[in-house]
C-alpha cells in the first residue's frame, strides 16, 4: 500500500488524545481520514469494508438518513444533527477499514494515554497539586467530557478484567491480581471522582457478560465466578457508602418521576425524555419528525424547566425521533451486530472486544455516547478498534504484537491457554 506508514502515527494519535478536550479529538479524526486519502490503496480498504458485516448496516443508516434529509421537514438543528449523524457512521466506517497494524497502533496509543491517566489520578489524589485545564475531566466530574473519560476508563478496567480472568482458567491465578486491583481501582475512579453513574451500570453489566463468554462451557466455573462478583460487588457497595447513595438515589428519582415530579435529577430528565422521545416515534413512526425535529418537539412537549437539552439521552431514541422506526433499527442494527461479531470469536480478542462494544451499547441506551462528539468520538471509535482486531479470523491472536516484540516473551502457558 502506498505510503501507508502515514497512517498509523494517525491512528496511534487519534488512540492518545481521547482523553483530551474534544476540539483535539476532532483534529484526529481529520487527521486519520485525511491521511487514509492521501496514503492510497483506496480499493483494498474499499474491499475490506463491503467484506465487513457491518457495512450495510451503516450504508442503511446512512441512506435512511439522507432519504430523510431530502424530503422531510428541515429546523434551525437540521445542519448540526445531520453532522452528528454522518458522523457516527464515518467513525464507524474509519475504525473498520484500518488495517490489523494500524489498529494496534491505535490501540497502543489509547492503553498507553490511559496508563499515564491512571498515574496522574494516582498522584493528584496522592499529593494534590494545580491541574492543566484540558486534563480537569481525567480526576474530577467535568460535564460530560468526564462521563466519556469514565467510560474510557470502563473499558480499560474490563480490559484488565478479561486478562484477569484468563489468566484464572490458565491456572495461573496469582498473575491475576495486578488485573482485579485494576479493575477494583478503576471501578472506584469512575464511581466517585468522576461520578459516571453510566459507567458503573456498564461494568456491572460487562463482567458478568465476559465471564459467561469465557466459561459457556464450564457451567459450574461460570457459577462460582458469578457467585463470586456477586459477593465482591455486595462488599463494594457496603466498603463505599458513597456508591450506595447514588444508585439509591437514581432509584428514588424514577419514582419520584413516576410520581408526577419535576426538578433537576439525572435520572428524572431522563425519565421525561425517554417517555415523551417515545411519543415522538409513536406520532410518526415511519419518517419521523425530520433530521433536527426532536429539539422542536421536546420544546412542545417536555417540561419548561428541561427546555435547553438538545438531544434525549439515548442514541436510538434520538435517531428514531427524527428519521422513524427504520433510523432506530438501523442504528441497533449496527451495535448489536458489532456485539454479536465479537461474541462469535472465542478468545481473548472476542471478548475484549464483547466488552468494548458492549460498553459502547449500553451507554447509547442510556446516555448520548454516539450523539454527544465529547463521548462519540472517543468510545465509539475505541470500541470499534477493538472489534477490528476481532475480526481478524484468520489471526489466532490479533493483540500479539500490541508489546514491542523484545518486550513479549516467545511464548507462555496463560497465552496458550487462551
Amino acid at each position: 500500500m502506498q505510503r501507508s506508514h502515514i497512517v498509523r502515527p494517525a491512528a496511534m494519535f487519534w488512540g492518545l488524545v481521547v482523553f483530551m478536550p474534544v476540539g483535539v479529538t476532532y483534529l484526529s479524526a481529520i487527521l486519520l481520514l485525511l491521511t487514509m486519502l492521501v496514503a492510497g490503496g483506496l480499493r483494498e480498504r474499499y474491499a475490506r469494508l463491503r467484506a465487513n458485516p457491518l457495512w450495510w448496516p451503516v450504508v442503511a443508516y446512512l441512506a435512511w438518513t439522507f432519504l430523510v434529509l431530502a424530503f422531510g421537514r428541515h429546523y434551525p438543528e437540521t445542519g448540526s444533527n445531520l453532522f452528528h449523524g454522518v458522523r457516527i457512521g464515518l467513525t464507524i466506517l474509519m475504525a473498520m477499514a484500518l488495517t490489523r497494524e494500524e489498529a494496534i497502533w491505535a490501540l497502543r496509543g489509547f492503553l498507553l494515554v490511559a496508563a499515564l491517566n491512571i498515574l496522574l489520578i494516582v498522584a493528584y489524589y496522592a499529593v494534590g497539586f494545580p491541574i492543566w485545564s484540558p486534563l480537569r475531566a481525567v480526576v474530577m466530574e467535568v460535564g460530560n467530557k468526564s462521563i466519556s473519560n469514565a467510560l474510557l476508563f470502563s473499558v480499560v478496567a474490563s480490559t484488565a478484567a478479561v486478562w484477569g480472568i484468563a489468566q484464572i482458567a490458565a491456572h495461573t491465578p496469582l498473575r491475576a491480581i495486578p488485573a482485579f486491583v485494576l479493575l477494583l481501582g478503576l471501578g472506584v475512579v469512575v464511581a466517585l471522582p468522576l461520578t459516571s453513574r453510566t459507567s458503573v451500570l456498564a461494568l456491572l453489566l460487562v463482567i458478568p457478560v465476559v465471564c459467561i463468554h469465557q466459561w459457556r462451557n464450564h457451567l459450574k466455573m461460570l457459577v462460582s465466578a458469578l457467585v463470586l462478583g456477586a459477593v465482591v460487588l455486595g462488599a463494594g457497595l457496603y466498603q463505599l457508602p458513597q456508591l450506595q447513595h447514588k444508585v439509591e438515589t437514581g432509584v428514588q428519582e424514577i419514582e419520584e418521576a413516576q410520581a408526577g415530579a419535576i426538578f433537576k435529577g439525572s435520572w428524572v430528565i431522563r425519565y421525561y425524555m425517554y417517555k415523551d422521545t417515545g411519543l415522538m416515534i409513536a406520532d410518526r413512526p415511519l419518517t419521523g419528525w425530520g433530521i433536527g425535529g426532536w429539539t422542536e418537539q421536546w420544546h412542545k412537549r417536555g417540561p419548561a424547566l428541561f427546555a435547553d437539552s438538545n438531544m434525549p439521552h439515548n442514541d436510538f431514541l434520538w435517531v428514531g425521533a427524527q428519521g422513524g422506526l427504520p433510523a432506530l433499527l438501523s442504528l441497533l442494527v449496527i451495535m448489536v451486530a458489532a456485539v454479536w461479531q465479537a461474541w462469535k470469536r472465542p478468545d481473548m480478542a472476542g471478548r475484549y472486544a464483547l466488552a468494548a462494544t458492549l460498553i459502547a451499547l449500553i451507554a447509547s441506551s442510556v446516555n448520548s455516547a454516539m450523539r454527544d462528539a465529547q463521548i462519540g468520538l472517543a468510545l465509539l471509535f475505541i470500541a470499534m478498534v477493538y472489534l477490528r482486531l476481532a475480526q481478524e479470523k484468520q489471526d489466532p491472536d490479533p493483540w500479539r504484537d500490541l508489546l514491542p516484540s523484545r518486550w513479549r516473551k516467545k511464548e507462555t502457558a496463560p497465552q496458550a491457554a487462551a
